[in-house]
């Protein structure tokens, strides 16, 4: 799978259409052998941008609807900054139940798991991964392809921002993948040697990683740095 993902992670950094991106969505959604995944994006204005996997039916009758005024996962999204698993999210009310009937019967997954993502200028994102599967099996490829689907949606939101002609998209090519890692893993709150040891570096490489992105991001320090990507769509935790 690793390098699957590399290879898609390669074609996506070419990509220069919604088409390309589109055919990306499809062939990472086949990597991480999920039923769906779907990338989503409303900048300031209000302007949309989708990439995604489920059924052209759905999608026209979730926009018709307006059903981002109830969607639990799009509300839940909007308040928290962590990645969200659907199981934890609220579907008691009788509108996010009738939602959900109709969303399963359009063939989306009865687990998700969802990252949201703020960008520049104001941009706000969603990266989803969905399937039906039991909740065992969610468990496992949740705890273990996190780290993977957080690096993925970055590069999925830097791609749609630079397609779509954002003028912060240069800013956010800046970091390395071996960054994003670095600044995510602090961000989550892990000490420095622990995440030399996941990272398989030693902690001078790491405080290389770390200042290079500090100076990057024109951070005063590593708090600010991590502060900073937050804001921009950089990491995701």
């Amino acid at each position: 799978m690793e390098g699957s993902l590399h290879h898609c992670l390669e074609r996506l950094r070419l990509a220069r259409t919604g088409d390309d991106l589109q055919r990306e969505i499809l062939a990472l959604r086949d990597v991480f052998e999920v039923g769906h995944l779907v990338y989503h994006s409303v900048n300031s204005t209000g302007e949309q941008y989708a990439a995604l996997t489920y059924s052209p039916d759905w999608v026209v009758r979730y926009v018709s609807q307006s059903y981002e005024r109830i969607d639990p996962v799009v509300q839940g999204c909007y308040r928290r900054f962590h990645p969200i698993d659907w199981r934890a999210l609220d579907w008691t009310s009788r509108a996010a139940r009738s939602f959900l009937h109709e969303a399963l019967d359009h063939g989306v997954g009865t687990q998700g798991l969802s990252l949201p993502i703020r960008g520049p200028g104001g941009q706000f994102a969603v990266f989803t991964v969905n399937d039906t599967v039991t909740d065992e099996s969610w468990t496992r490829l949740r705890d273990e392809r996190l780290s993977d689907l957080i690096l993925v949606a970055h590069f999925v939101n830097q791609k749609a921002l630079e397609l779509e002609g954002n003028r912060d998209a240069a800013d956010l090519r800046a970091l390395s993948p071996r960054e994003i890692d670095a600044l995510t893993l602090l961000a989550a709150g892990h000490n420095r040697a622990a995440i030399a040891d996941r990272l398989h570096i030693s902690e001078h490489t790491l405080r290389v990683y770390i200042e290079s992105a500090r100076h990057k991001l024109g951070a005063m320090n590593t708090v600010h740095a991590v502060a900073r990507a937050m804001v921009q769509g950089l990491i995701v935790v």
